[in-house]
């Protein structure tokens, strides 16, 4: 008996068989892309999600033979991938904040309705994060399709709708739909839904992510599929991966280590700040306030690809063997825009101080310190807005290295939990559906605390800190210019 844990990434999906025990039993990944297109458009097609579905259960069930007793699936969000009523897309689906097409929409919707008042209603003003803008999108370019009825799925509701046939989308998810879903009732904001999708815009039943939202049918596509396995509403990657490590806890920051860098605070209370994101939590009674870099480890690919090193081990034993401070390199990560806390896509990537001495390693290790500078600048936005952080608990890809943990953790002078699987999202689908159906009670039965990155008391960062921040000060302007032209 196991249970099925699913999750498609920005750049790959995974999967996982995790026995009674908590033990793993088996993994795959399959590697993918997101297209990149004019205007700030990043996406994918809806397609892909279903097939590496179907690829993923298939090889990991089919080769161990083992019966699943319950799925659990998540998926990078907030995404908007619109459809027919039948279930026909439209187009390939708008990915989360990286994606900037709907500024437009953006700031007519945020006229129409006022910023604060949407902070205020709705936890969050209206950025390239929101869901409803990119709707209002989609909707001024396929009007006959909206008058007809569409519904809008993200990556783990449109796995569910091909597993079980049902309309769904949990909570969190939801939440981040601003302004479409109402954070004090917990449901659909229906003036919102008519005023902006119309009203043929068909809204997903909702739960919460831990709750069973439906049972498997029997599917020809994929013969190694009961019918009648229960299967949970799942959310977002970054909250399924807070799952996985128990980041749930109130006064309690998740920190993931991704190919963008995402922060999650949790509290019993709402929270609002204007330039972060405030969501209802998976579990009833939670909250958070969320905020994410759009580059992280997006841009240690960058680097590696731009050197043709193959091996990170290489770049991070380089990065190592340098001092704190690069000898005097301060890069900052906008290299695809910035989101929280300036919400600027037009923001830039920065390298200021290079010499002829500085190596790959310097730039490295530069490039890791930024992306801490910017956590930094996050936790500080977050606790302005009322954010109590007693603890922080850490999961990715990036944990495998101790280096950058280590240096986030220097730069913001915090511990950092770190459990013994870091394995992400798919091991916190299977948890969540596991301890709902019984199986398991709590996380340290199947993910105990491996050990703690303490900060090491360096005050050349607090010094380059206030560096970072002068610096995209003093140069947003040329930044704003450079991109006026890529964009031309």
């Amino acid at each position: 008996m196991a249970y099925f844990g699913f999750d498609v990434g920005t750049s790959s999906t995974k999967a996982v068989l995790i026995g009674e025990n908590g033990q793993l039993l088996d993994t795959a990944t399959v590697e993918h892309a997101v297209t990149r297109g004019e205007r700030g458009l990043v996406e994918m097609g809806m397609d892909i999600w279903w097939q590496e579905f179907k690829d993923l259960y298939s090889r990991l069930v089919g080769k161990n033979g083992i019966k699943v007793r319950g799925i659990g699936v998540s998926g990078m969000g907030p995404c908007v991938g619109i459809t027919t009523e039948a279930g026909k897309p439209l187009a390939p689906a708008a990915l989360y904040g990286i994606d900037w097409r709907a500024l437009t929409e953006v700031e007519e919707l945020t006229e129409k309705y006022g910023e604060e008042n949407l902070l205020a209603t709705y936890d969050s003003a209206l950025t390239s994060q929101a869901g409803g803008p990119k709707v209002a999108w989609f909707r001024k370019r396929h009007p006959e399709a909206f008058a007809a009825g569409v519904r809008l799925f993200m990556p783990h509701s449109w796995v569910i709708w091909q597993l079980t046939g049902d309309y769904v989308l949990d909570r969190h998810s939801a939440s981040q739909l601003t302004p479409l879903y109402d954070p004090a009732s917990g449901e659909w904001d229906f003036a919102k839904v008519r005023e902006i999708g119309g009203e043929n815009f068909l809204t997903p039943r909702l739960g919460y992510s831990n709750e069973i939202a439906a049972e498997t049918r029997a599917s020809s596509e994929l013969p190694e599929l009961e019918a009648g396995i229960p299967v949970i509403f799942g959310s977002i990657d970054a909250w399924a991966e807070q799952e996985s490590v128990g980041a749930i806890a109130h006064r309690e920051l998740f920190l993931m280590y991704g190919t963008t860098l995402f922060l999650i605070a949790n509290a019993e209370t709402r929270m609002r700040h204007l330039s972060m994101w405030g969501t209802t939590g998976t579990r009833a009674g939670t909250r958070n306030l969320a905020g994410g870099l759009a580059t992280s480890g997006a841009l240690t690919n960058w680097f590696r690809d731009l050197t043709g090193e193959r091996d990170y081990a290489a770049l991070i034993k380089d990065a190592a063997a340098v001092a704190p401070g690069a000898n005097g390199l301060l890069a900052l990560p906008y290299f695809a825009g910035e989101r929280t806390p300036i919400q600027d896509p037009n923001a830039r990537g920065v390298l200021l101080g290079l010499t002829l001495d500085h190596t790959r390693g310097h730039i490295y290790r530069a490039l890791l310190e930024s992306t801490a500078f910017a956590v930094r600048h996050n936790i500080e936005t977050m606790e302005v807005a009322g954010a109590e952080i007693e603890r922080i608990t850490c999961a990715g890809g990036g944990v495998k290295s101790p280096l950058w943990p280590q240096i986030i953790s220097d730069v913001t002078g915090r511990a950092q939990v770190v459990r013994k699987h870091t394995i992400g999202a798919s091991f916190g689908d299977a948890f969540m559906v596991a301890q709902t159906l019984g199986a398991v009670s709590e996380l340290d039965e199947w993910n105990p605390v491996d050990h703690l990155v303490q900060p090491q008391d360096i005050p050349l960062y607090d010094s380059l800190y206030q560096d970072y921040r002068a610096l995209y000060t003093a140069t947003a302007d040329i930044q704003h210019r450079m991109a006026g032209i890529q964009n031309s």
